[in-house]
Order: C-alpha cells, then sequence, then structure tokens
C-alpha cells in the first residue's frame, strides 16, 4: 500500500518548516501510524549519517528521530553543502558525487528528478504517512524551472500542501497570500490550508488576521502556532548563527558556572554537536567570530567546517588564532571537533584538491599531521577511550559519528574507533595534561558520561539529578507534538491527509 502524504512548504526560508515537520512526525507516530519524514533536497552543512554509512540534512535526522526510526538517506536523496558562495558539494543517496558551481548544478537537476522521485516511492512503500518538507519558498519565480523540492514533488505526489508563514518577522499576509497569488492554478489546487507559525503572545489578538486570511485565500488557517522557546530540537543549519552584530548564546545567560566559546567559523558545520552542553543547567554557550568577543571564557571550541583550509585562514586573520593560544597558555581549555580538531595539529594539506588544494601550518597545539584524500569518511562508529585523557575516568564505549576527508597521523590517539561497516581506526590526540583535545568524532557531547567529565574538568559542578540528553530530546518532541496537537485544527488535518 501506498503511504499518503502531507507536504509542509513555506513562504520563505526559516518560518519553521523544519520543526513543524518534526512535531507532526511525532504526532502522528504517537498516534500509531507508520510514519517517515522527506526533503527531496537540502541545504545545509548540519548533517548526519545513517547507520548505512549516508550522509543526510539533520533536519531529516531529526525528524527520523521524531517518528522513532532510524535515518535512511531516501529521506534526503540530495543533500548541498556549501564550500563557498556559488559552490557546493553535491551528496547523492548519501554519497559525494561532485562539487559543483550553482550554474552547472543547476544544468544537472533534470538527471536528479528521477533520484528525488524513487526514493519517495521507497519511502511510501514502507510508510503510513511520508511528511514532505519544502524548501525556501514555492513562489521564487526563476527557480521554478528546475523545481525537484517543492510544487513539483508535490505534483508529482498529488499530496495536499500546507503554507506556513513567520508572522514574527511581519509581512503575515503578504508573505502567505503573495505567495498563493504567485502560484500556477495547478498548484494553488494543491494548497489546502494555512498555517501561522511563531507568534508571540495572546493567539486571541489574530482573530481578525486569520479572518482576513481566510477571506482573502478562501483556505481554512488551521492554526496559529506559538512561538517555541527553548525547544530543545537541533537547528537544520546557520541561519540563527549568521548576524554578524550579535554573539549567539545557548543555555544559562547570567552567571554561568562554565561559560564555552564557540568559534563561529565562516563555514560553521554540524554545530549541534554543542546542544548537549548548552542543556546542562550552568552551563553558557556562545558562538564568537571576534577576538573582542572572547572574553576569558573555561573552554573554547574549534567546530566543524566545510573548508578546513579557507576557515583556518580566516581564523589567523580576524585575529582569533592568537588569541585562542593566548588564552590557551593562561589554561583555558581547547577542544576541536572534525575541522577544528584539524586545526589544532600540525599541518594541513590538500594535494589533490578536495577543499580547493593547498597547505597550511596548523595551530600546533597537538601532534597532528593531516592530508586530505578523495575518498570521503562518513560513518558512525563506537569509541573506545584509551586513557590519555587524565579528566575521563571512565572507559566505557562512547558513541558518534565520523563525515570527513582529511586524514590525520597522530602517534598517540585518544580513541579507537570501531566503525558501523566493521573496520577500525586510531583516532584524536590531546596535550599531556587533557586541557586541549580534539578528534574527528561528532556526537561525542551527546554521550553524558563524556560531556559531564569534560564540563567537571572546567570546573561545573553536577547537581546529580540531570536528565539523560536523549530523554531531554525525547520529552523535546512531545512538547512539540503536543504545542501542535493544541494549536492545529488535528481533525481538519486528518481529514486533508485522508486518515
Amino acid at each position: 500500500m501506498t503511504a499518503k502524504t502531507l507536504m509542509i512548504q513555506g513562504a520563505a526560508s526559516s518560518v519553521g518548516k523544519s520543526l513543524l515537520v518534526a512535531g507532526l512526525c511525532r504526532l502522528y507516530t504517537r498516534r500509531g501510524l507508520r510514519v517517515a519524514p522527506f526533503k527531496a533536497q537540502n541545504m545545509s552543512n548540519n548533517a548526519g549519517v545513517t547507520p548505512e554509512g549516508g550522509e543526510i540534512g539533520r533536519a531529516q535526522m531529526t525528524q527520523a528521530e521524531a517518528c522513532g526510526i532510524p535515518p535512511h538517506v531516501d529521506m534526503n536523496p540530495v543533500l548541498l553543502k556549501p564550500e563557498a558562495d556559488s559552490r557546493s558539494q553535491v551528496v547523492v543517496l548519501g554519497r559525494r558525487l561532485d562539487t559543483l558551481p550553482a550554474r552547472d548544478y543547476y544544468r544537472r537537476k533534470a538527471e536528479l528528478w528521477e533520484v528525488v522521485t524513487s526514493a519517495l516511492a521507497r519511502l511510501r512503500a514502507r510508510a503510513d504517512l511520508v511528511l514532505i518538507e519544502g524548501a525556501g519558498s514555492p513562489a521564487e519565480l526563476n527557480l521554478k524551472r528546475g523545481d525537484i523540492v517543492n510544487m513539483a514533488v508535490a505534483r508529482h505526489a498529488h499530496s495536499p500542501v500546507l503554507l506556513a508563514g513567520d508572522i514574527d518577522k511581519g509581512g503575515i499576509f503578504a508573505q502567505l497570500l503573495g505567495t498563493l497569488w504567485l502560484l500556477e492554478p495547478e498548484e494553488r489546487a494543491l494548497v489546502a490550508g494555512l498555517i501561522v507559525n511563531k507568534f508571540r503572545g495572546d493567539p486571541g489578538l489574530f482573530t481578525d488576521g486569520v479572518r482576513i486570511l481566510e477571506e482573502r485565500s478562501g483556505l481554512p488557517v488551521l492554526g496559529v502556532v506559538p512561538w517555541l522557546h527553548d525547544h530543545g530540537i537541533p537547528e537544520e543549519d546557520g541561519a540563527g548563527l549568521d548576524d554578524p552584530a550579535s554573539t549567539p548564546v545557548l543555555g544559562a545567560a547570567a552567571n554561568p558556572l562554565v561559560d564555552i566559546a564557540v568559534i563561529k567559523l565562516p563555514r560553521i558545520a554540524n554545530f549541534d554537536d554543542f546542544d548537549p552542553l548548552a542543556a546542562e543547567p550552568g552551563v553558557r554557550v556562545r558562538f564568537v567570530q571576534a577576538p573582542d568577543a572572547l572574553g576569558r571564557p573555561h573552554a573554547i571550541i574549534l567546530p566543524g567546517t566545510k573548508h578546513t583550509l579557507a576557515d583556518l585562514a580566516w581564523l589567523r586573520q580576524s585575529g582569533l588564532a592568537d588569541a585562542m593560544l593566548g588564552l590557551s597558555q593562561h589554561g583555558t581549555a581547547l577542544a576541536g571537533i572534525c575541522g577544528g580538531y584539524q586545526m589544532l595539529g600540525r599541518a594541513i594539506s590538500d594535494p589533490d584538491g578536495v577543499e580547493g588544494g593547498g597547505e597550511a601550518a596548523g595551530l600546533g597545539l597537538l601532534p597532528v599531521e593531516v592530508v586530505f584524500r578523495g575518498e570521503k569518511v562518513t560513518q558512525q562508529a563506537a569509541a573506545h577511550p584509551l586513557g590519555r585523557l587524565p579528566w575521563l575516568t571512565t572507559a566505557e564505549a562512547l558513541t558518534g559519528y565520523e563525515i570527513h576527508a582529511g586524514q590525520a597521523d597522530t602517534p598517540a590517539p585518544l580513541l579507537e574507533l570501531r566503525r558501523a561497516d566493521g573496520s577500525r581506526a586510531f583516532d584524536g590526540a590531546c596535550t599531556p595534561d587533557g586541557r586541549t583535545w580534539g578528534t574527528h568524532l561528532h556526537g561525542l557531547f551527546h554521550n553524558d558520561g563524556f560531556r559531564r567529565a569534560w564540563l567537571m574538568s572546567l570546573g561545573w559542578q553536577s547537581r546529580g539529578a540531570e536528565m539523560p540528553y536523549l530523554a531531554r530530546k525525547a520529552a523535546s518532541y512531545d512538547r512539540l507534538a503536543d504545542a501542535l496537537e493544541v494549536t492545529l485544527d488535528v481533525r481538519r488535518l486528518d481529514a486533508i491527509i485522508g486518515l
């Protein structure tokens, strides 16, 4: 039996489509349906790795988790990972296809359409309901000819569409009505309802707004969804970090026990690695992109990046490299994840041009030399500590995942990795006192024991009753589903889906 579908499209980027889909995934899963998420094409450097070793966007990883099912490459068959303003790595069904300028990618979209439709067909064959997420806006008129993610998918699947707008940005009437008016008649016929998202305050104050939207559109407003503070669900991409005038802060903003500065690299990737740190009471996580914003944190983290050499050059040009080294000499802890780990080493070279080519000296804090090779490692892994971190007293296996093309040669690794494909590798390095360390393994801070041991080495004190991070995430999905169940007309939504 082919699954029913519902598609969430947005009047613009960052209106909350990913979060709405995650909440609906949880809502309908709790009702006993086999639910799966789908996004034909995603653009994000926040990626995850499936059990089979394929890369997909973080949003679909999160949505699969909300459904209680393992992630699969069919959920996000095309992933674009930006490396520069007009060039992206193209990942198809979890594997790197090529790195292409935007113009060349548009020429190849036709051949990717079969990949998209086949992936959706496979998902529909093993689910009761597939919740489809669009990208950006369906009314980008200059891009519609090559559309493989918005109305082209809805038409192919004969899927009803809900159109969401972000009222917090202002202009909600122009967002929703303007988008509808720019759609072709056959596209507009697929739109079954509207959602007003991110409303602050009393939704009763928008009663007239709902009436106007319904009168002007001829469509029902299925709900006014509130702004969800501290929802605890990973962000899809770096849109929230993009304001250069701000320093985004996660966690305790006032009088933290532990203050952690994450360097906001221009091509930052997988910054959701740090959500579990910010979720701990008394921990503040700040994203910093200038030396004068560093202050005197307890620790600095160099995160992953889509272009290690370019971001290392930026780190030096910005003055952050010198500032970090100075703080390190006065006792500030440093940690590097993936590309950040590579930067902490002695040397990085890219002889094959995997990320554009070149070589550079690293920051020289770890005994690591990195060479980029054509083969990209994308694996889930169990990591066994080798006893080199003085503050990590347990030998308990850790879990995480690798996404890297750079291969590191280190004489004294931190971890033995046992990968999902059966292979083994050694990874990571640290200084003798354990204050500076790094690894390619993403997701380390999702391990409660590892995270709390590191925080305690920085002066954090456990209260002994902290919730495990996985349980915290599960509760977040339930709170999101609860909020949608209260604010959306679920009975009407069921009828639109055909349940």
